[in-house]
């Protein structure tokens, strides 16, 4: 089983215009947090870029090794052109990106194809799951005559987050007839390249001044230089191929096996995918279901070493790439969408046992530190309440009650310290039941943005969404115990009975159709019109229902909802920023004063489809993500979008929760719209919500 048709597919329309090329950006995954990854063009405009970005300590200490490569095809008396740079002038050369016919994504492995003359020639690029290992082959789909193809790799050894000179520094190489291992330095991890149909001839030369152009364009530093340790060379008849593997995994015979079937490989990784699909049972899926399948699962990483030695190895998930590692919060959010909408059980129950031995006081892990063994911090007051619905989500996709058992000392554990106070303010109060959280300096909930170390949106009091995540805790923990132990499931049912009567005491808001964003703060109460209160309507546990419901979800979307989701502040208050650029400071400074996040779309939509018994047209709110996969991430969905019109993608080109919910919803309310109706019962509909998209 394969896609139904490829989704992502460009012809000369978008390959051929370095704008529209340069924006679209393809990312290749080796499920431990190493990555391959570039522009459409083969422009680096990110210093996350480069075709061997290793993971060296799962799912951290990843270090951009291969940055990139040049290539040249000699034919028919001419010398084209196949890769594209950029350079700190400006200058862009070779201009290879003018000879590309064709690009597309294989699931999500990117191939183009060169016109080069009356001669075509294949690339393509892909990762051995697994391992640190990334393969590209070059293949005369047609000639009439022979094709002299020469690539040359460009190396570096560098954190993916910073940019280096190569002034005063010289990598050792050792070379033989048909590969070159690279020693940085002294004490780096050496890395090998090896090809298949060519023979490697040794230089040493530097390509100096590579300009990223999204760095500029985001305030920081922008150029960086790259080492030619010599140049792979073949020689072409139609259909023969020269293929090269990079990679930083241990010499030996594996290493031997990996060069000679490197096509091997390509099967393989084309396989997993025909698998990911078949398991997930979208045969007969909308292709943008099958498409977000794949993008789910670069996702999914191992923890600890790649052989699994390290005494931490487990699954996680990887927040967003390029540069974020594994959070909590995003985990627990995108967990069933990643891992219960693909039928990845295992996966789910791993990831939900893994974080249940890193919790202290109540709370589970807000972040791990992209070096390994460096302490988790723990400042979220919503992750461990999210990894209790998570726990329900897993309960009510697969019926497994061993696991349940297993965690319900955690859980119990998260509740009852939530109940008596735990960090971060973090505590019930035992005035109304109701759960605050927040000290000064600190920023806890998702809005968790810093400039410098003022947080931006502190929200110190008593969240919206932080209530509606407790009420759904306890209900969810009272549902639990219901057969194992009757007394205490009736006091977290009493507790949560109590909360919802306190919320709608305290956050609706009967001169207004909309929740309080934040109650009993250092300043009183906070009106500010913010996404966060779509969530007391689309949890499985809602705290307003009928009209209540129907007045909220009105207001949030004739103010809040745009194409691709729910903007994080609404336009008019003096805080909103509609478009997000510049700096960190200014970046950071608008994160959540107005950028729309994607996450969110997917809360409305299952809010719209229950409020209003429509599940068709909840869903109908996602399809614009089907056009938003051939832009930024091919493929995936995005962080998030500007607040303006057209809704420019930002952040994160690859986000979990992005995918995941989108992924999530789209199933559920298909689901429920194929369920058959009662006969003769027809549903009684609160008046249609507005919505004014921008």
């Amino acid at each position: 089983m394969a896609l139904e048709h490829r989704i992502v597919s460009f012809g000369r329309e978008i390959c051929g215009d370095l704008a529209s090329s340069l924006r679209r950006e393809w990312l290749v995954t080796n499920g431990l947090g190493g990555y391959a990854s570039g522009t459409l063009a083969g422009v680096n405009t990110r210093r996350y870029h480069g075709l061997l970005v290793a993971a060296l300590t799962p799912p951290v200490g990843r270090v951009v090794l291969v940055g990139g490569l040049v290539e040249w095809a000699g034919y028919g008396g001419r010398r084209y052109p196949l890769a594209t740079h950029e350079y700190g002038d400006g200058t862009i050369d070779p201009e290879g990106y003018r000879h590309v016919e064709s690009f597309a994504l294989d699931g999500m492995l990117p191939v183009w194809h060169f016109a080069l003359g009356d001669a075509l020639v294949e690339k393509r690029i892909w990762m051995i799951h697994g391992t640190n290992t990334a393969c590209v082959r070059y293949r005369v789909v047609r000639a009439t005559q022979s094709i002299d193809l020469e690539v040359t790799p460009l190396v570096t050894y560098r954190d993916f987050h910073r940019l280096v000179s190569g002034h005063g520094w010289q990598p050792h190489t050792d070379a033989g007839p048909q590969r070159v291992v690279v020693r940085a330095f002294d004490g780096a991890v050496p890395f090998r390249m090896l090809a298949r149909g060519g023979r490697f001839v040794p230089g040493g030369d530097w390509y100096w001044n590579f300009l990223h152009r999204e760095e500029r364009a985001r305030g920081l530093d922008d150029r960086s230089d790259l080492y030619a340790p010599g140049v792979f060379q073949a020689h072409l008849a139609d259909a023969e191929s020269l293929t090269l593997t990079l990679t930083a995994e241990p010499g030996g015979a594996a290493a031997s096996e990996t060069e000679v079937d490197s096509d091997r490989t390509l099967v393989a990784a084309q396989e997993r995918q025909t698998q990911l699909l078949a398991r997930a049972g979208v045969a007969r899926a909308h292709p943008m279901v099958q498409q977000l399948v794949l993008a789910a699962d670069q996702f999914i990483v191992r923890r600890g070493s790649p052989r699994g030695s390290a005494p931490d190895a487990g699954t996680t998930v990887i927040a967003g790439y390029h540069w974020f590692n594994d959070w909590g919060r995003d985990t627990m959010i995108a967990l069933p969408g990643l891992t219960l909408s693909t039928r990845r059980r295992e996966d789910a129950a791993e990831i939900l046992r893994s974080f249940s031995s890193h919790i202290r006081d109540g709370l589970i892990p807000n972040n791990f530190p992209d070096r390994a063994g460096a302490d988790p911090g723990y400042n979220a007051a919503d992750a461990s309440l999210w990894y209790v619905l998570a726990v329900r989500a897993y309960r009510e996709a697969t019926g497994d009650d061993r696991l349940v058992d297993d965690l319900l000392p955690a859980l119990r554990d998260i509740l009852d310290h939530y109940t008596r106070g735990t960090r971060y303010g973090i505590g019930m109060d035992p005035a109304d039941g109701l759960l605050h959280a927040g000290e000064p300096g600190l920023a806890v909930t998702w809005m968790d943005a810093r400039v410098g170390e003022r947080p931006v949106t502190p929200r110190i009091g008593k969240p919206v969404e932080i209530n509606a995540l407790w009420y759904n805790a306890l209900r969810t923990m009272a549902g639990f115990l219901a057969p194992r132990d009757d007394v205490a499931a009736r006091s977290y049912r009493a507790l949560a009975d109590r909360v919802r009567t306190a919320f709608r005491a305290r956050f609706v808001q009967r001169d207004r159709s909309i929740l309080a964003d934040v109650v009993d703060g250092p300043d009183g109460d906070d009106l500010t019109v913010r996404p966060n209160q779509i969530l007391a309507l689309s949890l499985p546990f809602p705290l307003l229902e009928g009209e209540d419901a129907a007045a909220v979800l009105n207001e949030v979307g004739g103010t809040l909802l745009t194409t691709f989701g729910l903007r994080s502040l609404a336009p008019g208050d003096p805080a909103y920023h509609g478009d997000y650029h510049g700096d960190p400071a200014r970046r950071d400074g608008a994160y959540h004063q107005g950028p729309v996040w994607a996450w969110l779309a997917g809360a409305y939509a299952e809010a719209y489809a229950r409020v209003h018994g429509d599940p068709a047209q909840g869903r109908r709110f996602l399809c614009p993500f089907d056009h938003h996969l051939r832009d930024a991430g091919l493929g995936t969905v995005s962080e998030i979008f500007e607040a303006v019109p057209p809704h420019l993608p930002r952040g994160c080109i690859a986000q979990a929760w992005s995918v995941a919910e989108i992924l999530r919803v789209w199933r559920k309310l298909s689901q429920d719209c194929d369920e058959p109706r009662t006969a003769g019962v027809r549903r009684k509909r609160p008046p249609k919500a507005k919505s004014t998209r921008g």
